[in-house]
């Protein structure tokens, strides 16, 4: 099967690294010809933090490239690149459109999450702020690979040292997170808990957030 937003032939030629954790990046994993209906379709999001999917309005091409993440195809691409079984395993989806300051510290993700998938959904980066940075330690400049977020994934299995972040920005950066997760018991508990950040950031975005973050 081809999907039409995803480009798998790409994901298959992409190398996966193994060191210091496993990971690979694919640059123009979003196939350009869709990428004006992405734009116009996005969710529209005023307020920095990743929401459920659910949380936002959007047109019916981003629902498009939704409906792609969650086929068959895309989940059997994973589990032969990283030698993996994922089948039975919940996925939970979120999407970014705002950066603060305080976003990008540097951390591994929770143990609940097995492979991270982040999708990068801006058709410029000037700024060098902003970029991933995939790290051997909990040190922003002692990094293996560096990507600029445009239209590009990055996708790595969890560990103890799946350490990552990036240099501050403030503004618009578009992004879809993919994660497979252990349980249904843990997707849902973190869909809620993104959902009452949200309300709090909301109601008191006037204030900051520090460094809370939900990993």
């Amino acid at each position: 099967m081809t999907l039409r937003y995803l480009d798998l032939e790409a994901f298959r030629s992409a190398p996966l690294t193994r060191d210091p954790f496993d990971y690979l990046i694919v640059p123009d994993f979003v196939r350009k010809e869709v990428r004006e209906t992405i734009n116009r379709d996005y969710p529209k999001i005023s307020e920095r933090g990743s929401y459920p999917v659910a949380m936002h309005a959007y047109g019916s091409g981003f629902q498009e490239l939704l409906d792609e993440l969650e086929t068959r195809e895309f989940r059997l691409e994973f589990e032969k690149k990283f030698g993996i079984d994922l089948s039975g395993r919940p996925t939970m989806t979120t999407v970014r459109g705002q950066c603060a300051a305080e976003d990008g510290l540097i951390h591994t993700d929770s143990k609940n999450k097995i492979i991270a998938v982040l999708i990068y959904m801006n058709s410029t980066w000037e700024a060098q702020g902003g970029r991933l940075r995939l790290l051997r330690s909990n040190n922003l400049e002692d990094m293996v690979a560096e990507v600029s977020p445009t239209w590009t994934l990055v996708a790595f299995r969890r560990a103890h040292n799946s350490w990552h972040g990036h240099e501050p920005f403030v503004g618009e950066r578009r992004l879809v997170q993919m994660h497979w997760v252990t349980s249904e018991w843990y997707r849902t508990t973190q869909v809620l808990r993104h959902h009452k950040s949200a309300m709090f950031k909301r109601m008191f975005g006037a204030l900051s957030f520090g460094r809370w973050r939900i990993t």
